[in-house]
């Protein structure tokens, strides 16, 4: 039988109770919370809290009066945060096909209002499928960025979930988001388990897949922010997708139209000013770019992209043009070694 969207509205709606029943670690994230966030965290019902299944944390910098969008938002516990975070002028709408999960989200609406000092709830839950979310009303180009965590594995048309968040994205947003991911292509007789697949695992993208699908998208350099191998520690289970490894990953992917597929050497520079809340001393863009508060970096032409068309210009100084081409910037390779974990691999 074909995985269908029935089988995870049924794992998640009523086989799952809360994070606790889960099988596996795939779908939790061990990772400390930010010290900033903390705080926050606190404030989030327990009941919201308690139906948590994210694989990652989907919070980036600067996001006070953003409008986010988080797709497949579950019980609410991602965009609660967000919405802390975005204040009173920004909106974050959360989607998700489950009714049991949007019940609990919109009964703590007002609950959070409070518990973060809105007015008014800042909030919107919609029902619906993330294959088909043109069907939904949402106005294009409308949304700052877009999060999503560890849900684009369950999705049974992951090119029209990439094609449908390019087209939401304003022009230099970005879709920030945590997610499994394999190191070979699935075989379909795992794909088709309802557990291995509500569990996150048989539903997960090669990597190659993933790469090539978000290009197509429009998605032209897709960055790493941060990875970790996924120990299943469930015996039955790790025994049927052996020797297939799964990762956990968070991924930047942003919506500017002038990105090249390669990292290009134009002889340019930027420098972190400082600035960003809970940045002082440095920024990582991604896994392999750390810039130091004062530092003068070279960087590629799409690097350079990234910070420039985007929220992060305010705290850039940018140095060079595009007169000059020297090839690709050296360090950056074009076949990526998939058998290793990711944070070792180059780029510019």
């Amino acid at each position: 039988m074909m995985k269908t969207q029935q089988d995870v509205q049924d794992y998640y709606g009523k086989q799952l109770q809360t994070s606790s029943d889960l099988k596996t670690n795939a779908c939790c994230d061990p990772a400390l919370m930010p010290e900033y966030l903390k705080p926050i965290l606190a404030k989030i019902h327990p009941e919201v809290d308690s139906r948590y299944y994210g694989c990652g944390l989907v919070i980036p910098p600067l996001l006070e009066g953003l409008k986010i969008l988080d797709l497949g938002s579950g019980a609410g516990r991602d965009v609660y945060l967000l919405s802390a975070l975005v204040g009173e002028s920004g909106k974050v709408i959360g989607i998700d096909m489950t009714p049991e999960q949007l019940s609990i989200a919109n009964k703590h609406k007002e609950f959070h209002a409070d518990q973060f000092n809105h007015p008014t709830s800042n909030v919107e839950f919609i029902q619906g499928y993330l294959e088909t979310l043109d069907e939904l009303g949402l106005e294009e180009a409308s949304f700052d960025i877009i999060v999503s965590n560890c849900v684009l594995n369950l999705s049974t048309d992951k090119l029209a979930v990439l094609n449908s968040a390019f087209k939401l994205l304003k022009p230099g947003g970005e879709f920030y988001f945590s997610d499994v991911y394999a190191d070979r292509r699935i075989p379909q007789n795992l794909q088709d388990d309802p557990v291995l697949y509500g569990e996150c695992l048989s539903g997960a993208l090669y990597w190659n897949d993933f790469l090539n699908l978000s290009k197509q998208a429009g998605f032209a350099d897709p960055r790493l922010a941060s990875d970790r191998p996924l120990t299943i520690e469930n015996a039955k289970l790790e025994n049927k997708v052996s020797p297939i490894k799964f990762y956990s990953a968070t991924y930047r992917l942003f919506k500017i139209n002038e990105l090249e597929s390669d990292c290009e050497d134009y002889g340019q520079a930027v420098k972190y000013l400082g600035g960003i809340p809970e940045h002082e001393a440095y920024f990582d863009l991604d896994g392999h770019h750390r810039f130091e508060q004062g530092k003068v970096e070279a960087v590629c032409g799409n690097t350079l992209r990234m910070l420039q068309n985007t929220r992060f210009k305010p705290y850039f100084e940018f140095y060079g043009n595009w007169q000059q081409h020297f090839g690709l910037f050296e360090g950056c390779g074009k076949e990526i070694p998939f058998q290793q974990p990711l944070t070792d691999l180059n780029c510019c």
